[in-house]
């Protein structure tokens, strides 16, 4: 029965993750960015370190492009090829899922779980993305699921169930923590960490894993990422592995990129776009009645400190983005499920207040989906909202909005409206139902209706003009903001002359081939004002300059 509703789930997650996937641009800066990695990986057939303009980028291990110039190489170097594994990932971890809930509980849990998943909105979005942060993520639940089940063999709970000796799911757990690693960094191993120091505090500071058996979790952990580490360091030297690791260091001490945020930005991320899964994550602080079995409470309390811990950290980091606190996607959806499978039970009551935040949240939702096609037929309406002459120029791209936008929202609604009516019936079963599986098409039909024409507002000008000299062998530049389209977009080949990286030559030094500069509308005079250089044209706030000849 396992297989065939792997199966199952398997071919609905293909359903919604892949189509459409190459449909819209690449949007900067991180789509773009890692999508030029792998480009410039292929190009240079250097598959050990990372570049960036042709230039050594310290910032990410490589086990991503891998993946990312597996896809290019059977599809091409194009969108759908970007963000094709985390597609994959994404029918990968709702399988995972429903097998582990069903190892752990039984197959109902098993599917609810995957099916919150499914149902909650960022998620469901990332595995839409070329972004690193689902597969990173992937790797370090499944390190922490393999150690979880190392510490109750050891202990000697569902011996039945578990076959083989502690250290084969100890190796395990610290493969795919070094996985973990090799994605994206040092955090994959400090997060893990960090909920085993928790969970020694709470078990009153017994050590649960010895010293030898932490040592050699450690070292599967080395090994694997030593594929990279180690190699990097036979054939370059350690410059670039230090950089690396600095790096890490700025991005938890230090804003990084200008993206700085209060103390609270990860909660308000998390109950907003995890909707509608956070709304049952906060039942499951409460008391809960439970069945009494060890590994139910045990993985609960993991699952609980694991949380924490992703919150608290990167709302201490001083970086704030979106997908920092990704990682809680999987305890949220855990806990979020327990409280599901408890109301369907009926242990607990679909309370008022559950569905007094479903409809707040959904609401937010429902408006801005609704409003946003009225909106983009007359943006003179928010113009005087804005005192950034870039955003106004971006209002006056030729967006075409057909009214038909509205759907989304209005599904939304009556997915609201169906839910709380077979709730208060106490039909909880197709009440859950309708609200993930229709909250899961809602986002699918929110990209299909919005994604393109958003990017129409805030980037497609740029990207077709790059792409117009994609087979024009040329230097683009952009001046005054930071942006890696005009090397994935232009096609940018393996650089042969140094001085192409400096500004001050292109604007006036004697140049080989035609030089274009793009701005913003606010730094466009700056530009004006170089006697080499003559404007070629505006659009939706950007500005186009060549060298003259």
């Amino acid at each position: 029965m396992k297989y065939k509703y792997s199966l199952i789930i398997a071919s609905i997650g293909a359903l919604f993750y892949i189509p459409f996937l190459g449909g819209v641009h690449l949007f900067d800066w991180d789509e773009i960015n890692f999508a030029e990695i792998s480009r410039e990986m292929l190009l240079l057939k250097d598959y050990l370190r990372i570049y960036v303009n042709f230039l050594p980028f310290w910032e990410k291990p490589p086990f991503y492009f891998w993946m990312q110039v597996l896809a290019m190489k059977t599809f091409g170097v194009n969108e759908f090829a970007a963000r094709l594994p985390n597609a994959i990932a994404g029918v990968v971890t709702l399988v995972f899922l429903y097998n582990a809930g069903r190892w752990l509980f039984n197959h109902r849990f098993g599917l609810v779980w995957a099916g919150v998943y499914f149902g909650t909105i960022l998620p469901f979005l990332y595995f839409k993305s070329g972004i690193i942060d689902p597969i990173f993520n992937l790797f370090i639940f499944l390190g922490l699921f393999y150690f979880i089940l190392f510490y109750w063999k050891k202990e000697g709970h569902r011996p039945t169930d578990l076959k083989y000796r502690p250290i084969f799911y100890l190796f395990w757990a610290g493969f795919f923590v070094g996985m973990g690693v090799l994605t994206k960094g040092q955090v994959a191993y400090l997060i893990p960490l960090l909920t085993f120091f928790v969970y020694w505090v709470y078990q009153r500071f017994r050590l649960y894993i010895s010293v030898p058996q932490f040592l050699f979790f450690t070292l599967a952990t080395s090994l694997v990422t030593l594929t990279w580490y180690g190699l990097e360091t036979l054939y370059h030297g350690t410059w670039f592995i230090e950089e690396f690791n600095k790096y890490q260091y700025r991005l938890f001490s230090t804003p990084d990129a200008g993206h700085k945020g209060f103390f609270g930005y990860h909660f308000a991320v998390l109950l907003v776009g995890c909707f509608p899964a956070s709304i049952f994550l906060i039942r499951s602080f409460f008391r809960m009645p439970s069945s009494g079995q060890f590994w139910e409470q045990d993985f609960t309390m993991w699952m609980k400190m694991l949380f924490w811990v992703v919150l608290i950290l990167f709302s201490i980091v001083k970086s704030k983005i979106v997908h920092y606190s990704s990682m809680c996607y999987f305890p949220l959806t855990f806990l979020a499920s327990l409280v599901v499978i408890k109301i369907i039970d009926r242990e607990i009551e679909f309370s008022r207040w559950m569905k007094f935040g479903l409809w707040t949240i959904g609401l937010l939702f429902v408006v801005a989906t609704i409003a946003m096609p009225f909106i983009g037929k007359n943006p003179e309406l928010i113009v005087p909202l804005f005192d950034d002459p870039f955003a106004v120029a971006n209002l006056e791209a030729d967006v075409n909005w057909t009214g038909w936008e509205i759907v989304p929202g209005l599904f939304l609604l009556v997915v609201l409206i169906a839910t709380t009516i077979l709730a208060v019936r106490r039909k909880n079963i197709r009440s859950f139902s309708i609200l993930f599986g229709g909250t899961a098409l809602f986002v699918f039909l929110t990209l299909i209706f919005f994604i393109k024409r958003i990017e129409g507002y805030s980037q497609r000008a740029a990207i077709e003009f790059y792409e117009s000299r994609s087979t024009e062998d040329c230097y683009i530049i952009s001046h005054g903001y930071k942006t890696y389209g005009h090397l994935f977009y232009a096609n940018k080949q393996i650089v042969t002359d140094e001085r192409s990286y400096d500004k001050n030559w292109l604007l006036r030094g004697e140049v080989d081939k035609p030089v274009y500069f793009v701005c913003k509308i606010h730094r466009a005079d700056e530009l004006r004002s170089e006697p080499s250089l003559e404007e070629i044209g505006s659009k939706n706030g950007f500005v186009f300059f060549r060298r003259k000849e």
